[in-house]
Formats: structure tokens, C-alpha cells, sequence
């Protein structure tokens, strides 16, 4: 490997200019730096500032293939140092000190060689302007998510946000997030909706842990019940006036074409069978017995999903079938309201 290759370890010598390091002859993306970019002992007798280690590893993670390389290296730094990010803009040219740059440089590799999702790596991740614990026993939240959200609020002008469809005085707004994950759905509702009596379910029991600890760390533990299941049979018998779930929707036809980060994360909170279809199949058909009437049901979804999933909502009894779009302005969810066959 070129020795201009390498994460740096001491001092170097680097420029100041605008453009990174650039890549050595020998050098390899995947391959872990080992030292520093001459080597000699004027290099490590000098530190590295916070912007030259920002410009260095954005470069590696751009030639490593990592999309959004400035904004991981920007986290991954700010993580090593113990500081927030937007603290990096005002100590650009702050030294970095010795035990910080092996941290940071722990991080990178991981990153770059293992492709762990920088969630994992930090151990949280925001949604909804929330933090969230994230570990391997669950997805990470994903912005497109946060449109089941949007949606989900969207519906509770329909009916007062005390007061179910169903229920007279007394009666509370009742919401069941099917497959809950880290909570990140149900907790932003609870975020949103205080009066609201929430229920949170996953197959998962590593799953609702972390989903506890978040809802502990988000002071709603009380207004939340977490439950475990397949589907509907933690909450027989019950109805509810709006079901939301981000339920497994990837085709495992698909797999072999998917980000490398996703190898990090649970199989069965990704996958759904041949077309991805098998989870949200079952959800639709089922659905109807725990909804109170005019009650409604969001999904996420692929949006190649969205006709196949369309239909399906109808052929069950489901009506004013809606489509919600995500910032990309791809058809992210489905809505539907129960009607009844």
C-alpha cells in the first residue's frame, strides 16, 4: 500500500487546499490504512487538525464507495472527539490528539472494510428530531419512515384526539404500531400525541428491549404497551382506530443487489419472501378484525409495491385507499380507511 494512502496515525504534512489527499499508486479503498502519509519523524512529531482529517477520510470513503462520505466522517469524528457535530465547523484547526486519531481511526475502519452502518457504529440515530439506541437487533430508522408518520398524524383530525371512533366519554385515541423495531414510529406518535393510547409489537424480544430502553430514555414508557407476537395474536381480540407498520417488504430476489450496510441488520425485519409481498399480505387480510370501523391502516412499502398492495387493500374490504410520498416523491405509503366487507 502507498504510504498516502494511510489513515494518519502521527503528524503529517498535509496541504491545506480544498482538495483531499489523493490516492497512491498502490493503494486500495478496502484495504485498512496502516500509517501515516510519509512516514518520516518530522510527521509524527505534528498533529493532525480536525480539517485535515475530515478532507482525508472523506476522500477514502468516496474511492471506498460510501455515498454520503463527508456526513459520515463528519459523525464518526465528532463521536471519536466527544463533541457535537456542528462543534467541527468552529475547531477546524484544532489538533487532534494522539488517542482521539485511534478512536476516529477504529471508526473509519469499520466503515470503510466491514461496512457497519455508522448508526451501529455511533449506537443511535435521529428520527423524528429524536434520538434513538440503534444496535444490529434492529433497522436503523430511515427518513422515508418518518412519512408513516406524517401520514399517521394526518389521520387523527379525523376524530377527536381523546376520543377513539369508537368510544364515547372516557374513550382515548388508540394506535397499534405493528412491528415496532427500535419504537422509532411509535414513539414519535407518543412524541406528538399525548392522550393517545399506544401499543407496540415486535416478533423480536431483542427488538422490544431496545425499544423499551428508548421509550425509558423518551420518558413515554408509561403511555406505551409493548408486546410480543406475530402480527395480530399479541393483541387478540382488541381494535384500534389507526394501525401503522413498517413491516419486512424487501424481496429476497433482491438481495444480492442491496447496500452492504444492510448485511448488519436483522434478515427477518428486511426480508419477505420472493416479491417481498408475504408479511404485507397477511397484514391486509387480517387487519380488518382490529380496526374499529372507519378506522384506518398505513403501511410502508417499496414503491414498485404500491398497485399489487393497492389491490390488495381493496379485494380485503379497505376503501379511500390513499398514497403518501416520501421526499424523493416516490410512493412511500399506503392509507386505507375499513369500511367492512
Amino acid at each position: 500500500m502507498s504510504a498516502s494512502d494511510s489513515l494518519p496515525r502521527g503528524g503529517a504534512d498535509m496541504s491545506a487546499s480544498d482538495s483531499p489527499p489523493r490516492e497512491g499508486a498502490v493503494g486500495s479503498a478496502t484495504e485498512p490504512p496502516t500509517e501515516p502519509p510519509t512516514g518520516g519523524a518530522t510527521d509524527r512529531d505534528r498533529s493532525w487538525t480536525v480539517l485535515e482529517l475530515l478532507r482525508w477520510t472523506t476522500d477514502y470513503f468516496r474511492r471506498a464507495g460510501i455515498e454520503t462520505a463527508r456526513l459520515d466522517a463528519e459523525l464518526l469524528l465528532a463521536h471519536a472527539l466527544e463533541t457535537e457535530r456542528l462543534r467541527l465547523y468552529v475547531n477546524y484547526e484544532k489538533p487532534v490528539l494522539a488517542v482521539e486519531r485511534e478512536r476516529y481511526r477504529a471508526l473509519v475502519q469499520r466503515r470503510a472494510q466491514a461496512r457497519v452502518p455508522v448508526s451501529q457504529l455511533l449506537g443511535e440515530r435521529e428520527f423524528w428530531s429524536l434520538p434513538f439506541q440503534v444496535t444490529s437487533d434492529v433497522l436503523t430508522p430511515r427518513p422515508e419512515t418518518e412519512t408513516l408518520v406524517e401520514w399517521a398524524l394526518s389521520k387523527t383530525t379525523d376524530f377527536d384526539i381523546s376520543h377513539g371512533v369508537t368510544g364515547g366519554a372516557g374513550a382515548r385515541l388508540r394506535i397499534f404500531d405493528l412491528g415496532t423495531g427500535s419504537g422509532a414510529v411509535a414513539l414519535a406518535l407518543a412524541s406528538e400525541l399525548p392522550g393517545a393510547e399506544i401499543v407496540a409489537s415486535d416478533l423480536s424480544p431483542a427488538a422490544l428491549q431496545i425499544a423499551t430502553q428508548n421509550a425509558d430514555v423518551l420518558r413515554t414508557r408509561e403511555r406505551i404497551r409493548f408486546v410480543e407476537g406475530d402480527l395480530f395474536e399479541p393483541v387478540s381480540g382488541e381494535r384500534f382506530d389507526l394501525i401503522v407498520s413498517n413491516p419486512p417488504y424487501v424481496a429476497r430476489s433482491a438481495e444480492g443487489s442491496l447496500p452492504p450496510e444492510l448485511s448488519h441488520e436483522p434478515e427477518v425485519a428486511l426480508f419477505a419472501g420472493a416479491d417481498g409481498l408475504d408479511v404485507i399480505r397477511r397484514l391486509v387480510a387480517q387487519a380488518g378484525d382490529h380496526l374499529s370501523e372507519g378506522g384506518w391502516l398505513g403501511v410502508e412499502l417499496s414503491p414498485e409495491q404500491t398497485e399489487e398492495v393497492e389491490h390488495l387493500l381493496s379485494k380485503a374490504g379497505f376503501v379511500d385507499i390513499e398514497r403518501r410520498f416520501d421526499l424523493a416523491s416516490r410512493p412511500r405509503v399506503l392509507g386505507a380507511r375499513w369500511r367492512g366487507i
